[in-house]
């Protein structure tokens, strides 16, 4: 048995509900996808063996042969139809997938283990856009809810594992697929535990309760790696932590007063000079140094330098308090305002610590700022229903560019396009949106970038967000086993190897 301690709690066994990595852990031991990803989070053959473009406007897809549902049923191309149609209309989904599958116009089944995906014109990075779309099977989905895959009913796939138990909030337990068409993964059986406490994920570990834990605590990993018994591993990790201003309330912002702590009748977080103001309020690289102790990397964007879409060109917004007086006073406010900078505090490694860190910063240029942190579950709800107005919060890069988080988080709100489905903040220009369907209908790998770069560019000038840093990723085993890190901060079973 291989027991592993989790940072963040699942909060769905619906692999479609909701598009959060957490969810998404859980989802690739008991579904495959088309299209996987490695440990470098490049396409590899999942469910599909190949692909191809055909055309400007249309994916061939070759399924595997052979491949069994955990009740027995074969998997066909009708099971992937269903999962394109259900996996972009999920009800009450506060954050789905249907970004990833928007320029799918229709699906056609060319054999039971062929199908043909036409597109809304040209798609290149189709391929990409589908690793993190699970596929569930028709004959037990059709008439399945939410509440059926996280009871296990409908918790059936083709994964490695099959779902033996969920505790919600404290642990689920696995059973291996020895009938799974991938190579046979070395543990029989695996518990996943949600221990969202560093500290006692460290103590689990170091008492032999669990055998692999993810994010450790900052202050945890030089003792862990002076220790014998255990093995650091770690990776960059596809993701950005970042704060991000609501704009759904144009007039009474809740959370944010005058100096004298009366209601606001406009908001005043959409006026720009006050966001420049914030965001030249906050010195990342001390950020960085202090509360993360080098484990993390400042940055002024989404993506890791030297991958495909990064803007060389754009920095880290430089520091300069003065600076953010003098724009507080140019917009009306040389006292300053108060506002609450809410987030989690158990989501990634020092988020709370990093959102008082913000606030005082801010406090600093004249902007009194409390905060308030919850864990993750109750956040990201609150979020969704716009209850804040402005937040500390992650984003990862699913498919390594920045075509996805563009599309997800800062498109306008268009669920019938298939857009900002995770813009609970409500941002919205639409020059932006212009710019990223270009970007998605162009072929060319070098202007596709160019584009990219030009749509990210526009909304960091806007400042629509404010990327804080890139943070490191890392795991810790006992003795003798290790973890293979990758850079999209899944914590897998398969990944985790016996030294000896």
């Amino acid at each position: 048995m291989l027991r592993i301690g989790l940072a963040d709690a699942v909060t769905s066994v619906d692999p479609h509900f909701y598009n959060t990595t957490p969810n998404h852990n859980l989802a690739i031991h008991l579904f495959d996808r088309l299209v996987d990803r490695s440990p470098e989070a490049n396409p590899i053959p999942g469910l599909a063996t190949g692909w191809m473009a055909v055309g400007e406007a249309a994916w061939d897809f070759i399924l595997r042969a052979g491949v069994r549902w955990h009740d027995g049923a074969d998997f066909t191309a009708d099971d992937v139809a269903f999962t394109l149609e259900r996996a972009r209309n999920v009800p009450s989904s506060p954050g789905g997938l249907a970004p990833m599958l928007r320029a799918i116009g229709r699906v056609e089944i060319l054999s039971p283990l062929k199908l043909r995906l036409h597109t809304n014109g040209p798609a290149p990075t189709l391929p990409r856009d589908l690793a993190l779309v699970h596929i569930v099977s028709r004959h037990v989905g059709k008439d399945a809810t939410t509440a059926d895959y996280n009871s296990g009913r409908a918790a059936i796939g083709t994964g490695p594992y099959r779902m033996v138990r969920a505790v919600p909030g404290d642990r689920i337990e696995l059973a291996r697929n020895d009938d799974w068409w991938g190579a046979r993964p070395d543990w029989a059986s695996v518990v996943l535990r949600m221990l969202p406490n560093p500290s006692a994920r460290t103590a689990a570990l170091l008492a032999g309760d669990v055998d692999v834990i993810d994010q450790p605590a900052t202050a945890d990993l030089p003792r862990l790696r002076a220790d014998a018994q255990t093995q650091v591993s770690s990776s960059p990790a596809l993701r950005v932590i970042r704060v991000q201003p609501d704009f759904s309330h144009p007039t009474n912002p809740p959370f944010v007063t005058d100096s004298a702590g009366n209601r606001l009748a406009r908001n005043r977080l959409n006026d720009l000079r006050l966001r420049q103001a914030l965001t030249m309020a906050i010195n990342r690289d001390a950020r960085v140094d202090r509360v993360m102790q080098g484990t993390a990397t400042a940055t002024g964007q989404w993506m890791l330098p030297g991958m495909y879409s990064y803007a060389p060109d754009v920095r880290p917004p430089t520091f300069d308090p003065d600076g953010a007086r003098r724009l507080l006073a140019d917009a009306g406010y040389p006292d300053g305002f108060r506002l609450t900078l809410h987030g989690s505090n158990d989501r990634f490694p020092n988020d709370g610590a990093t959102a008082q860190a913000v606030a005082q910063m801010w406090t600093r240029v004249g902007v009194r700022t409390a905060v308030e942190t919850m864990p993750f579950a109750a956040f990201a709800g609150r979020v969704a229903k716009q209850e804040f107005s402005i937040v500390l919060a992650g984003a990862s890069m699913p498919t390594a560019e920045a075509g996805s988080l563009l599309a997800t988080v800062l498109a306008t709100f268009d669920p019938a396009r298939g857009l900002g489905a995770s813009n609970a903040l409500r941002y919205s220009n639409p020059a932006l949106d212009t710019l990223i369907e270009q970007a998605a209908r162009t072929v060319d790998a070098p202007a596709r970038e160019k584009l990219l770069i030009e749509a990210e560019t526009m909304a960091l000038r806007d400042v629509a967000y404010m990327p804080l840093y890139n943070p490191t990723s890392f795991w810790v085993a006992r003795a003798p086993y290790r973890y293979i890190a990758r850079v999209d901060e899944l914590t897998l079973a398969m990944a985790v190897r016996r030294t000896a």
